[in-house]
């Protein structure tokens, strides 16, 4: 699997409602994209305490070449003639625990730099047992924590169907999940 993101930061008077509609139009596309496992659309806004206006797209792949396929087609490419050629995050999937909600509206996101000392293999079972413990509460559809070794950070990313629960102010405006149900096992 790979987790990646990209996001594009939108002047302060951007007129969100036109990414609204924007994502309206393109959501039916996304549930046939070869190799997706879930692709969550975001906004932030300033009018409701953002640090500043954003629309960005965090997706789980199964595997990178989905990914790659993706970003080589008419989908990203739209993208890229509407907002330029965005840096696109990608984080190695260190957890994905899956838990019960059936809807999202946020999505909260924790950074955290890996010490230099640190036991990857332990850091990763303690990662494990938190995403178990995340993805039990209720509200939480999804908590998934990537690996980005150029840097050695983690990045939790966690999927909610409250938006009090959420720290950042991410709204989440759709959510695409064609490969969720077998992640999920039968």
């Amino acid at each position: 699997m790979l987790v990646a993101r990209y996001r594009h930061r939108l002047p302060a008077d951007y007129p969100m409602d036109r990414i609204r509609a924007r994502v309206a139009e393109r959501a039916p596309a996304w549930n046939a994209i070869p190799g997706l496992v879930f692709k969550a659309v975001t906004i932030e806004q300033r009018a409701r305490g953002a640090a500043a206006n954003a629309y960005s797209s965090l997706y789980l792949w199964r595997d990178a070449g989905a990914a790659a396929e993706f970003l080589i087609g008419p989908g990203f490419r739209a993208v890229i003639e509407s907002f330029g050629r965005p840096q696109v995050e990608t984080w190695l999937p260190f957890d994905v625990s899956l838990g019960a909600a059936a809807t999202i509206v946020a999505l909260s996101e924790e950074t955290r730099q890996i010490g230099p000392d640190e036991d990857l293999g332990q850091l990763r079972k303690t990662e494990q047992v938190r995403g178990r413990d995340i993805a039990g509460h209720p509200g939480v559809l999804a908590t998934l924590v990537g690996l980005e070794p150029a840097t050695w950070r983690l990045t939790r990313f966690t999927l909610q169907a409250d938006r009090a629960d959420a720290q950042s102010g991410t709204e989440v405006v759709h959510l695409a999940a064609p490969g969720l149900a077998a992640l999920r096992g039968p």
